[in-house]
């Protein structure tokens, strides 16, 4: 065998295990869609409730809370952005980072200082290859994030926003994640978590024709603005990281596929030049035996003389 097909022999090889691979990790993120889709699902009657909940004890009272109270200028923002801990996802961690980067220099240009929170090693690598200041950061679950795993990114936050600014503290909340769509579409987006516009919840409701409802609040509207804070930032990050897992798994399968794809037409090209360069060897071959008979045959013909 010639030393040019063994080479398109030894690369068939390497480019077909590397498409087993490549299918495999497709399949894997093909059944955990469903899976992150269902959670998706469940969690959002409770953040929905939540959220009118919310707006309907702001809306019914006067209290002064950094849940729904705008601070005349505010000087500080957190942003709390989602990436993934592994790659292999196409651009699904770098659309979530250039989107943060949009809203940090939005903020900047507002005035606002910015305290960064990420979950996710792809964007803690980010911030640390640029030796950027990240306050607080969370990596190994977001493929399958827990309730638990939101509990933890949100105490911090809820700390920042409930102090004053002088002492460290924010007068926003912002999350950037990946919003998913559908098995092709997933977008990249951030939203303000506080403080909540009240106005957009009532639109919101009033387009889907929905009643805010009415409570009675004891012992106050503060104490129950008090209780449901946590309650509001934790179910809002759950949903995002819940999202972001949905995300990650589509662009997964999707890249997979793709480097799946393009492995079948490597391996299509690359046979056809290892049977062209088999071809010539067997051309070869046969022109140096008609080579040798056709000599063998003019010397014995020469002897015969």
């Amino acid at each position: 065998m010639g030393a040019q097909l063994r080479v398109y022999k030894r690369r068939i090889q390497a480019v077909t295990a590397t498409k087993k691979i490549t299918k495999a990790m497709e399949m894997i993120a093909a059944s955990r869609i469903v899976k992150a889709q269902r959670k998706v699902t469940a969690s959002m009657p409770y953040a929905t409730e939540l959220t009118r909940a919310v707006t309907a004890v702001a809306t019914g009272s006067n209290a002064d809370h950094p849940l729904t109270t705008e601070v005349e200028t505010p000087t500080r923002a957190a942003v709390l952005l989602v990436t993934s801990d592994r790659g292999l996802a196409g651009g699904y961690s770098s659309n979530a980072i250039k989107a943060a980067e949009r809203l940090r220099e939005r903020l900047a240009s507002e005035g606002k200082e910015v305290d960064t929170y990420i979950v996710g090693r792809k964007g803690v690598a980010y911030y640390g290859f640029r030796e950027r200041k990240v306050e607080e950061s969370w990596t190994g679950f977001t493929d399958n994030p827990g309730y638990g795993d939101a509990k933890r990114i949100a105490a911090p936050l809820i700390a920042a926003i409930q102090k004053d600014t002088a002492e460290g503290g924010v007068d926003e909340l912002h999350i950037v994640f990946t919003e998913f769509v559908s098995m092709m579409t997933q977008n990249a987006v951030d939203n303000r978590m506080l403080p909540l516009s009240l106005d957009e919840v009532a639109q919101e409701s009033t387009r889907k024709g929905e009643i805010l409802p009415l409570f009675e609040f004891e012992p106050s509207a503060e104490d129950v603005l008090d209780a449901l804070l946590p309650r509001y930032v934790e179910s809002r990050i759950y949903n995002a990281l819940l999202q972001a897992a949905a995300s990650e798994h589509a662009a997964r399968r999707r890249a997979m596929k793709s480097a799946t794809d393009n492995a079948g037409e490597l391996i299509k090209s690359l046979s056809r030049l290892a049977n062209a360069a088999r071809q010539a060897e067997i051309t070869q071959e046969i022109s140096e035996i008609v080579g040798g008979a056709s000599a063998l045959a003019d010397a014995t013909a020469g002897s015969d003389k």
